[in-house]
């Protein structure tokens, strides 16, 4: 009798330890996201779900082509790709992203922005990202709110977890 309660309290204390672990990763290291609409189309269709890992910016800053997930000024998160990091000068001209000068490859971009598209070049201030959905004529992104506050970003989407047919590691 004595060594079944035992048995008890060992498998009770795996459980709280296993537990704990688990919260800490949830709540520190990695939480899930569902993404809704279409603005990072092809890259993400909508509805699926992400696994965002929330540490990796305490350690490491943000680095082109990651896209990440951001508290909007909507009270709402936003999904987006890096594309401006502070003191980067970014524009649009004739339907072609610029960087610092240099027209910006994206083979990730969803449609082929008009050619009659621009934008105002913007220099990304200290402490800020400029990002931008992959489905540009679709998206609100820095064009529309501006460069997103370093502060404000909740961690690098790192894993198409659902749905199952879509599982895939996002990388930039």
């Amino acid at each position: 009798m004595a060594g079944e309660n035992r048995t008890l309290r060992e498998w009770l204390m795996a459980a709280l330890v296993a537990t704990a672990i688990l919260l800490v990763c949830r709540y520190i290291f990695f939480a899930p996201y569902q993404v809704k609409g279409e603005s990072m189309y092809p890259t993400l269709k909508g509805n699926e779900l992400l696994i965002v890992n929330k540490f990796i910016y305490k350690i490491k800053e943000p680095k082109y082509g990651e896209i990440v997930v951001f508290h909007s000024t909507k009270d709402k998160d936003f999904i987006k790709r890096v594309i401006g990091l502070p003191g980067d000068h970014i524009k649009i001209t004739n339907g072609k992203l610029f960087r610092n000068e240099k027209e910006v490859g994206e083979s990730y971009i969803a449609n082929q922005i008009d050619p009659s598209t621009s934008f105002e070049e913007v220099v990304v201030p200290k402490g800020e990202i400029y990002v931008l959905g992959d489905n540009r004529p679709h998206s609100e992104d820095s064009r529309a709110i501006g460069p997103v506050d370093e502060k404000e970003v909740v961690g690098r989407a790192e894993l198409v977890l659902m749905p199952f047919s879509q599982m895939q590691l996002l990388e930039p």
